[in-house]
């Protein structure tokens, strides 16, 4: 019963204070699962990430969904999908409830334009943390053109960041792994 309870605390917390959609609360996530709990490594984080975001569907979900039944089976799985949704569902109707007198206010557009920085700063240590780990395990050249490539594919060619993800995925499953690592 404490693993649920933890279960559903770590993905409340996330679901309440992820403001702007599931790709925000990703670093909350992360933060929860892996340095509050330490149910799973950076790597196995990122894993989840990289195989969510090739499937269709909010992310927040997917990741709820698979880390609660990773961790505690059906159970967690349902209550981590609880946990991250409620939050969601409650607040809109607050909001937009309350919001819609004062939708013409500058207090209230300067609160949501004061949010955007806080967003951005999430999301850009949680990229450089990512890079880090990818210098270290795949080493600066490989990882440079990988973020190389997959910026040109994204941004510039305006291919969906599954696609590049997917090919990615075959690749590193296709392409021997060098130094007698493989399992």
């Amino acid at each position: 019963m404490a693993k649920q309870l933890h279960i559903f605390i770590a993905f409340f917390r996330s679901g309440i204070l992820g403001f702007g959609g599931g790709p925000t609360t990703i670093p909350l996530v992360h933060k929860e699962v892996v340095k509050t709990y330490g149910w799973m490594t950076d790597e196995e984080f990122a894993d989840v990430i990289s195989i969510g975001n090739t499937l269709p569907g909010p992310i927040a979900t997917k990741m709820a969904g698979y880390i609660g039944y990773r961790i505690g089976g059906w159970p967690g799985l349902i209550t981590a999908l609880f946990a991250t949704v409620v939050p969601t569902v409650i607040l809109i109707i607050l909001l937009l409830s309350s919001l819609k007198q004062f939708h013409e206010s500058k207090f209230v557009s300067g609160m949501t334009n004061g949010v955007i920085p806080v967003v951005a700063v999430m999301m850009g240590v949680l990229t450089y943390d990512f890079l880090k780990k990818s210098k270290a395990s795949l080493g600066f050249k490989i990882a440079a053109l990988i973020f190389i490539v997959s910026f040109i594919a994204i941004i510039l060619l305006n291919i969906h960041p599954g696609i590049v993800i997917s090919i990615l995925l075959v690749l590193a499953i296709a392409l021997p792994v060098k130094g007698g690592q493989e399992s």
